[in-house]
């Protein structure tokens, strides 16, 4: 019998154009000032170094987006993000460099910059082995103008740093490049994202692409003779009818008495775990408002073992949001303006962000496989001992890997009639 997998995914895709207003070089600065050298070798836990920096930014960002969004879905990766634009730092220079670190939250004090991206390096290595049991994969590439001339500096890092491809294309033949994107596009995500770009900015120079693929199935499988139609309630009073999945298993949880709400902890087969935080009915912006590295942590460190019974729908979810709008809100101007300095990337023209080409979609979906069910969301529980009931109408999941919870996908489920409901 076929049975459902679940399948996440991710693409940053960052467009560099030539800056309106031409500007000399700032005096004294030189192409050798870069401060990102080769990996220090033999640290296996260098990928932790980040850890907390990433959790940082992947909160704010997400408070962010919510203020955006308002009570729609909200799914994105913040790793994504924040590897997209560590990458792009390493041929950022003053203002502009600052202004990306303090929005990822590196402080320099704390962590050199050749750690920075030395740990970033580890961390790819991590996710991309082969030997998981999860099928994870993330990748970088450059697709870039052959008359740029990048420095030699960067493309070494970015190689070296982040396993960057480096494409160089012909930009006078727009068509021709944006099918080379969206083809190597469609091949890392094995087919699901389609034409993701549509048309090239005649400006454009450089086109900077991250990419995550998961694939995971529960430790604990779902079977599918428990599959049954039941209700979602979208409020006290509505509710749905959607596919609905169900066991009665073991599992960390925790009550958080404090912010109203309940923590449950699912993991994936390999060292990958889904959080799934459930508020109280009416305590939705109270527990996001609270929602730091801390907070997750003290979560996480409180989880204990109980029988519960999990009742979960099955549906794809997508988010695409506005990063340049959303990261000028948090304090990343200069990279986006004709004050931008990129001039670490190449030689010449100076270059600044697309005003047109800063994408980044996120997308949930289930695959038909011959794989056990896994779990896409959790709609009510029944803990035990006791059997206490608790109807759950929205809640916040993080999809967490690798010693130290590195988070790679955010979802918050308050809406259920935007979700896409599977057969």
């Amino acid at each position: 019998m076929k049975m459902k997998s679940a399948l996440y995914l991710s693409l940053v895709l960052v467009g560099l154009q030539v800056q309106a207003l031409h500007i000399p070089n700032r005096s004294g600065e030189q192409e050798d000032q870069d401060t990102a050298h080769s990996p220090a070798e033999g640290e296996n836990l260098a990928h932790l170094k980040i850890a907390p920096s990433n959790a940082d930014f992947a909160f704010r960002f997400y408070k962010q987006v919510t203020e955006e969004e308002g009570n729609k879905n909200v799914f994105f990766s913040p790793l994504s993000l924040s590897t997209a634009f560590a990458m792009l730092s390493l041929g950022a220079r003053a203002h502009t460099l600052s202004q990306l670190h303090k929005c990822l939250a590196f402080n320099l004090t704390e962590l050199e910059e050749r750690e920075i991206h030395h740990s970033f390096q580890r961390l790819l290595q991590l996710l991309n082995d082969p030997h998981r049991e999860v099928q994870l994969s993330m990748g970088n590439a450059l697709f870039i103008n052959n008359e740029l001339k990048l420095r030699q500096k960067f493309l070494e890092d970015v190689t070296t740093f982040y396993d960057s491809e480096a494409i160089s294309s012909d930009f006078q033949n727009s068509e021709k490049v944006v099918n080379e994107i969206n083809n190597y596009i469609k091949t890392k995500t094995h087919g699901k994202f389609v034409d993701f770009l549509k048309n090239l900015s005649p400006d454009a120079l450089m086109i900077l692409i991250n990419y995550i693929y998961f694939k995971g199935y529960w430790e604990q499988p779902f079977k599918s003779f428990h599959t049954r139609d039941d209700d979602f309630f979208v409020d006290a009073k509505n509710s749905v009818k959607v596919k609905m999945m169900h066991q009665s298993k073991i599992h960390n949880i925790h009550r958080d008495e404090k912010l109203s709400c309940w923590v449950v902890e699912i993991p994936y087969k390999g060292d990958v775990a889904a959080l799934f935080v459930l508020p109280d009915e009416g305590t939705m912006k109270q527990v996001e408002d609270a929602l730091l590295k801390d907070t997750v942590s003290n979560w996480s460190q409180s989880l204990e073992e109980r029988p519960i019974e999990l009742y979960l729908p099955k549906f794809s979810i997508s988010g695409s949001y506005d990063v340049k709008s959303i990261f000028i809100k948090m304090g990343v101007t200069d990279v986006f303006s004709n004050n931008a300095d990129l001039s670490g990337v190449a030689e010449g023209d100076r270059l600044m962000v697309s005003k047109t080409k800063l994408l980044f979609k996120s997308v949930l979906q289930q695959l038909v496989t011959s794989e056990p069910f896994p779990v896409l969301d959790l709609l009510k529980s029944l803990f035990s001992v006791g059997f206490l009931y608790l109807p759950v109408y929205y809640g916040i999941t993080f999809s967490t890997a690798l010693q130290g919870r590195e988070c790679i996908f955010y979802r918050r489920t308050s809406s259920p009639s935007q979700l896409k409901g599977l057969t």
